[in-house]
């Protein structure tokens, strides 16, 4: 399983590093909100570590940032900031856990499992249209019972449809979901997905409303 370890203290990242692969996992490792927003937009991850006191900007921007691309991963919070205060804040903006430092690798692991294992057990249903099924959780999409690979920007366009069935999705609300903003990529950046989508699960699935943006229409 892949993790992301967002660390701006070297020393310690390195630390964390070595001890998530020497049990055998492995780990993508951000220093700062720009290039963690990055690798969550480029990979999907089964935990993210996430330190508060970034440089250059706070770790609940990336936080925000994660839960509003509809991105239900497990996030456990590193940090020095013990008050309560801090840790509800973090807690309140979409944290799965929260650990202060100092703390011993050992512990960090078990939370870890722990998210896991909650993320797992999780009762979300899975969103379906006909013969597409789509797993938040387990974060896989299956048409007719057979798996189909999807890109992380797919996926995430998909489930912004789907969360949606039945409604109108615009552009930039689609964008929003594929990297956390809107306005600042290509035209034609979200027509492109769709074409992709489209050749993956079927033509008829996904609707343009010409002029307002996507649906996927409720057959009912």
């Amino acid at each position: 399983m892949n993790l992301l370890l967002v660390e701006d203290d070297a020393m310690l990242a390195e630390a964390i590093r070595d001890g998530i692969r020497q049990q055998g996992w492995m780990v993508d490792h951000a220093s700062d909100v720009g290039s963690a927003k990055a690798a969550l937009v480029d990979h999907a991850y089964v935990v993210v570590l996430l330190d508060i006191g970034l440089r250059g900007g706070s770790g609940l921007d990336v936080l925000k940032f994660l839960r509003g691309r509809y991105d239900t991963v497990p996030v456990l919070i590193l940090t020095a900031r013990g008050q309560l205060s801090d840790r509800i804040r973090g807690l309140d903006a979409g944290a799965d856990d929260y650990l202060v430092k100092p703390f011993q690798l050992a512990e960090l692991f078990a939370r870890v499992r722990a998210v896991i294992r909650r993320s797992e057990g999780q009762v979300v249903a899975v969103l379906e249209h006909g013969d597409l099924e789509l797993d938040p959780v387990r974060r896989i999409v299956a048409l007719r019972g057979q798996p189909v690979g999807l890109s992380v920007h797919e996926y995430q366009l998909l489930f912004a449809l789907l969360k949606r069935k039945g409604h109108i999705v615009t552009r930039d609300e689609l964008e929003r979901a594929i990297y956390g903003h809107d306005g600042s990529v290509g035209s034609n950046t979200v027509s492109v997905f769709i074409h992709q989508l489209r050749k993956k699960v079927g033509d008829g699935i996904i609707t343009t409303v010409h002029g307002y943006g996507y649906t996927i229409r409720d057959p009912s």
